[in-house]
């Protein structure tokens, strides 16, 4: 197999144009099961695709799966939520597709994804709700990564994230661009669930001088390394405050305007 690497570790298939014919091949490879990492992003995959790809057997040692930038929507995303191709999976990266809240329903009672560690949703509607169905979720248990950039949970989806009692292990956080406001960040700021992040993104959102001071306060963040906070609406005086503040003392990294 020519997109195979010389160790038989890394089979990538992004933009080759794949389709079904293609995906169908590999459902009678003879083995696959050296292969860790399959790129199948910018391939215009659909619903057909997703049945066939759902049906492989043979990636019994895969354990990352880049299905980015595909025209995967909620239907394809309950497919893949019940294939056995996700048994082993730490890495699942699904960003920039059309992944609503039932798709996102789908992949949080997922039963093969106990093993996952990094989760990639971003530029996906997936909405309050479906950050919420992440967030109740017992079936993640291994989650330490969650991208949700651009995926539209607003203040509601932060709150249910913050409230999570499933994400004491999280450990990078990821929700810019979401049109969060004070609520979500003191949500966050206050969190229970929350105290092991060692990386927090929550720029270009709508975060203003409360928000601003109650991240600057929090006791929740005693073991963040990194945060990025920069395109909010957050006054100089506050940003002032923040950069003085015992949490920016404790950061390797702050970003802010």
């Amino acid at each position: 197999m020519e997109n195979l690497t010389p160790n038989g570790e890394l089979l990538d298939l992004e933009d080759k144009n794949i389709g079904p014919e293609q995906l169908s091949l590999l459902c009678h490879a003879e083995d696959l099961s050296s292969v860790k990492q399959l790129f199948l992003s910018q391939n215009e995959i659909c619903a057909e695709s997703i049945e066939i790809l759902s049906r492989v057997k043979g990636f019994t040692g895969l354990v990352s799966l880049y299905l980015n930038n595909n025209l995967i929507g909620d239907e394809e995303a309950k497919v893949l939520a019940n294939a056995e191709i996700f048994k082993n999976l730490k890495c699942l990266m699904l960003e920039a597709n059309n992944i609503g809240t039932k798709g996102a329903e789908a992949l949080a009672s997922s039963p093969n994804l106990k093993n996952l560690e990094v989760l990639f949703l971003d530029s996906n509607p997936i909405g309050p709700q479906g950050a919420r169905a992440l967030a109740c979720s017992e079936k993640l248990p291994s989650l330490q990564a969650l991208h949700l950039d651009s995926t539209e949970v607003g203040d509601e989806g932060t709150q249910a994230i913050a409230e999570s009692p499933y994400f004491n292990n999280l450990k990078k956080l990821y929700l810019c661009s979401n049109k969060m406001g004070n609520v979500g960040a003191i949500a966050l700021a206050k969190s229970e669930s929350l105290k092991n992040l060692n990386v927090l993104s929550i720029w270009r959102n709508e975060i203003r001088d409360a928000g601003g001071q109650a991240i600057a306060d929090s006791q929740t963040f005693m073991n963040l390394e990194r945060l990025y906070m920069s395109l909010n609406f957050i006054e100089r005086p506050v940003r002032k405050v923040i950069r003085g503040s015992d949490l920016a003392k404790r950061l390797t990294t702050l970003v802010m305007d």
